[in-house]
C-alpha cells in the first residue's frame, strides 16, 4: 500500500472480524457446496427461506448437474456479489470423447485452449448470445484413458466449459462433450470453504436454539471477504460518509492505495477498520497518488455504495 496520511481510527461502523452473527445476517456471504440437482437460483431461494432472510442471490451461475463451490450472498451484500460473478473460476471436469485420443494429441490441444479464446453462450444461458473473448489462464490433465480426460481448469468468469470441450473436441476432430464437472474455486472462495445445504441449515437452526455464535460465525463471511482480489483505496473517517451519500473520491480524502492499481479497474474503497464503503473506478495510478500526495483531483468514481449512511459522522458541506 501506498501510504498517504493516517486516518483517525474512530470508533465508528464494525470492523469485519468483529461483526455478530446478528449483523452478518444483514450482510454477508455464505459458500455452499452445491449438490447436483437445484438450479443456482433455487439454492439461493432455499437458503433465504431456510436463514429467515429477505434478500439472497448467487455469485455466478450453476447448472443444475453441476456441483462445487457456489457463493451465496446475504442482504446487503447482494449489492456487490457481481464482483463474484466476474471472478476467476475453477473446475474440475470429465471430459468424454466420441472416438479414442491419444494423451499427447489432449496435452497439445490444451496448450492451444490456453489463453483467449472466442464463444458464444449456449441457448440457455441468462446472457446474450453474441460472439465473446474469455481467458483460460490454466489447463491441467489430471488423468486420461482413451475416450475419457480428466482436467482441471483455471478460468475467466463467465467461460463456459461445456462450450470449451466441444470446441477442444471439434479440434481433435473427433468431437467431445463435458460428463461431468464440478467447480472447487471462485474468486478467493475453495470447496475448503463450502458447507453443504444440510450443515448451513442445522448450523441457524442450533444458533436459534442455543445462541451458539462460533458455528454462525464460520459459515458467515464477511462481505469483504468477496473483494479481496481487487485494489483497495482505504479512506479517512472525514470522507467516508460523503461517498456514501454518492461523492466520488478525491485525492485530499485519501489515506492509502494499493501498489498495484491501475486507472480504469474496478477498486474497493474502504475504511481504516477494513470496512467496504463503495466499489468505484480508479481514474488514477497508484503511483500518481504517490507522486502528488497534495493533488486535489477525483481518484476513483463512485461504482456501487455499500456502507449505509450516517455510519460515520458528517465532516462535508452543501454547497
Amino acid at each position: 500500500m501506498y501510504k498517504i496520511s493516517e486516518s483517525a481510527n474512530a470508533p465508528y461502523g464494525s470492523a469485519p472480524d468483529e461483526r455478530s452473527v446478528e449483523q452478518l445476517l444483514d450482510s454477508s456471504i455464505v459458500i455452499i457446496n452445491k449438490q447436483a440437482g437445484p438450479s443456482s437460483h433455487q439454492v439461493a431461494a432455499w437458503l433465504r427461506d431456510s436463514f429467515d432472510l429477505d434478500l439472497t442471490g448467487h455469485g455466478g451461475t450453476l447448472d443444475p448437474n453441476v456441483t462445487g463451490v457456489l457463493p451465496i450472498s446475504i442482504g446487503k451484500a447482494s449489492k456487490v456479489i457481481k464482483v463474484m460473478q466476474e471472478s476467476a473460476k475453477e473446475y474440475i471436469c470429465l471430459m468424454k470423447h466420441y472416438k479414442s485420443q491419444s494423451e499427447s494429441k489432449v496435452l497439445e490441444m490444451f496448450t492451444k485452449f490456453t489463453g483467449p479464446i472466442y464463444q458464444i453462450p449456449p441457448f440457455q444461458a441468462a446472457v446474450k448470445r453474441e460472439l465473446r473473448i474469455r481467458r483460460i489462464y490454466e489447463i491441467e490433465l489430471l488423468e486420461h484413458s482413451s475416450k475419457k480426460t480428466l482436467f482441471r481448469v483455471l478460468c475467466e468468469g463467465g467461460t463456459y466449459i461445456r462450450n470449451l470441450c466441444e470446441d477442444i473436441g471439434s479440434a481433435l476432430g473427433s468431437g467431445a462433450v463435458m460428463d461431468q464437472l464440478i467447480r472447487t474455486k471462485s474468486g478467493p472462495f475453495t470447496i475448503e470453504d463450502s458447507v453443504s445445504m444440510v450443515e448451513a441449515h442445522d448450523l441457524y437452526k442450533h444458533w436459534k436454539e442455543s445462541n451458539d455464535s462460533p458455528g454462525m460465525k464460520s459459515i458467515l463471511k464477511p462481505l469483504e471477504d468477496m473483494l479481496v482480489d481487487i485494489p483497495v483505496i482505504e479512506a479517512k473517517d472525514s470522507a467516508v460518509d460523503a461517498v456514501c451519500h454518492g461523492a466520488d473520491l478525491a485525492a485530499p480524502g485519501v489515506s492509502s492505495v494499493s501498489k498495484d492499481m491501475k486507472r480504469g479497474q474496478l477498486v474497493s474503497i474502504r475504511t481504516s477498520r477494513g470496512e467496504a464503503v463503495a466499489l468505484a473506478r480508479a481514474t488514477v495510478n497508484a503511483d500518481e497518488i504517490a507522486a502528488n500526495p497534495k493533488s486535489k483531483g477525483k481518484v476513483a468514481k463512485l461504482d456501487r455504495v455499500i456502507m449505509e449512511r450516517g455510519t460515520y459522522p458528517r465532516e462535508w458541506k452543501t454547497k
